[in-house]
């Protein structure tokens, strides 16, 4: 069905912190609206209060229809326990709960419950409209295409990291609401999960809100832009696409920062006038003062009279100056502004493999027989599974070999950002796992790092594996700059990153006089970053 979103006056917060305030959106048929903002500005917020997952604080969130289905889609981080590949399926389209409910409804029914025809009519056409009659037909076809060769009664906690992507996207081509909510839909995905997913999203009539770091998939998709500006604490809707907003946004500041410049220059002025027109006046009634006593009663009228002409032109300006429509000064926006240590230089020789061979169950890497020498700037690209985080791996000698030989040259320095951010995933708080990895630093230069990355006095004292992924993507960037390396190891760096830390990423990285090995989907980021190789990953055969 066609259904249409009206959010009105819309606010939320954590505690005395507030996220956004006063916002307007109407999402209607066919739009697809990007949601932009920093890590932290309440974009996962806004969605799960769109979904109806999070109370609303103030203002109001409707639906027309109100039996429209709404379908929140999160990238999760953990798999059930439990839970199969077609039980992940019919969850992420909604058809697994329309299913409970109908049968539960079904149960009412047959006891004679008062209501319940009414009820399990509705719970039929639900499950209906997300297309629970034929799902797993589909959903067959749907991961025959996709590459998911796994029967759907595989448990998902069984998957490889590309199987669970391929299953993730399943679930999203699947998906039959008449509104998506999409929380970086992106992440993990392959150049063909990227065109497939730019095909649905493009094709879709519902309307659909999603947050994405994906530059490019956004430039491709969006109809608007809306930003959650947690600087200035303002909300925007922008028309016309990304390119389209990025253009309108910066004439936006530029002209706030105009107008606040040309605000304080003219109060300025007017208070140096006002200034000087009193001390005029008080260097005036000094004057009378002093010749009181003067017979001259000419010249003391004529004094009193500049005195006051004086007085009422300085009330004059002061009036001037309250009458002046008052201008904000645009707050400094937040960035992160990231250096990566250069430790010494390495041998000539970085790393090597020598018809290096790896089994994973049916899975086999190689044989590979490859070197990376120094200042080597490689691009590792490759499907989902195709073996690119095997092959890393391997290279830094952190996997078993079945067959051959890798070797790590004298003097390399790994400063790695894996794709699973495992190094802050443990109970122990950031601050102490961050310490740990960098002794040499004192207590307080952590937290001054730390919080130069966004990770403040709320976050240090959390357990590492409470903070979210960007947050720990923070913290890895921060250990980066922390400690030297002249081995830099980035898997999938851009996942759960704001737009802002990417480029400030790519700013980094152009500085970096080391080697690099750079694993990313990311098309903006492989044309930014300068390389000087490309190696293609391709069911473990390793080509470039």
């Amino acid at each position: 069905m066609s259904a249409t979103m009206i959010v009105r006056d819309l606010a939320s917060g954590h505690g005395d912190r507030t996220l956004f305030s006063s916002l307007d959106l109407v999402v209607a048929p066919g739009d697809v609206i990007g949601l932009v903002g920093v890590n932290g500005a309440g974009k996962t917020t806004l969605l799960r209060t769109l979904a109806g997952l999070v109370p609303v604080e103030a203002g109001t969130v409707t639906l027309s229809p109100p039996t429209a289905n709404v379908g929140y889609l999160p990238q999760e981080r953990d798999r059930r326990e439990g839970e199969t590949v077609r039980d992940f399926l019919a969850r992420r389209t909604g058809v697994g709960p329309a299913q409970a409910a109908m049968d539960a409804a079904a149960e009412a029914l047959a006891e004679g419950a008062p209501g319940a025809d009414d009820t399990y009519a509705a719970a039929l056409e639900r499950w209906l409209d997300l297309g629970g009659a034929d799902l797993d037909e589909r959903a067959e076809q749907t991961a025959g295409e996709l590459g998911l060769t796994v029967a759907l009664e595989h448990p998902m906690t069984a998957l490889s990291g590309g199987q669970a992507a391929r299953a993730g996207m399943a679930s999203l081509l699947l998906s039959r609401y008449d509104i998506f909510l999409l929380d970086e839909p992106t992440n993990d995905l392959d150049l063909d999960g990227l065109r497939r997913l730019e095909e649905f999203v493009g094709g879709l009539r519902a309307g659909t809100v999603l947050v994405s770091h994906d530059r490019e998939f956004l430039t491709r998709t969006v109809t608007s832009v809306l930003e959650l500006d947690l600087a200035q604490q303002q909300v925007s809707l922008y028309g016309g696409g990304y390119a389209a907003y990025l253009e309108e946004r910066d004439r936006a500041r530029r002209h706030a920062r105009e107008d606040y410049d040309e605000y304080a220059d003219r109060k300025g002025a007017l208070q140096d006038r006002a200034q000087m027109q009193r001390g005029w006046m008080e260097n005036g009634v000094r004057n009378a003062r002093r010749k009181a006593k003067d017979n001259d009663k000419i010249g003391r009228n004529v004094r009193a009279e500049s005195t006051e002409k004086q007085a009422a032109k300085a009330r004059q300006t002061q009036r001037m100056i309250e009458r002046l429509e008052v201008v904000e000064e645009p707050r400094k926006e937040w960035e992160l502004r990231m250096e990566i240590a250069a430790a010494p230089r390495a041998g000539a020789v970085v790393a090597t493999l020598r018809e290096a061979l790896v089994r994973r169950g049916a899975f086999t890497l190689g044989p590979v027989t490859l070197q990376v020498d120094w200042a080597d700037r490689v691009a590792i690209t490759g499907a989902n599974g195709s073996g690119k985080s095997t092959l890393l791996a391997a290279l830094l000698g952190r996997l078993p070999l079945d067959g051959g030989s890798a070797q790590l040259g004298p003097g390399v320095v790994v400063g790695e950002v894996d794709q699973a951010r495992g190094l802050f995933l443990g109970d122990e708080p950031l601050m102490a796992a961050f310490g740990a990895a960098v002794p040499e630093m004192s207590d307080a230069d952590v937290r001054t790092l730390l919080a130069k990355f966004g990770l403040r006095a709320a976050h240090v004292l959390r357990p590492a594996d409470t903070l979210s992924p960007g947050e720990r993507t923070r913290a890895a960037l921060a250990l980066l700059q922390a400690r030297g390396v002249n081995l830099l190891v980035l898997d999938e760096p851009t996942n759960h990153l704001d737009l802002t830390a990417i480029e400030q990423l790519e700013s980094a990285l152009a500085s970096y006089t080391g080697t690099l090995l750079l694993v990313t989907h990311d098309r903006r980021m492989l044309e930014a970053v300068q390389t000087t190789r490309h190696f293609e990953v391709v069911d473990g055969k390793v080509t470039g």
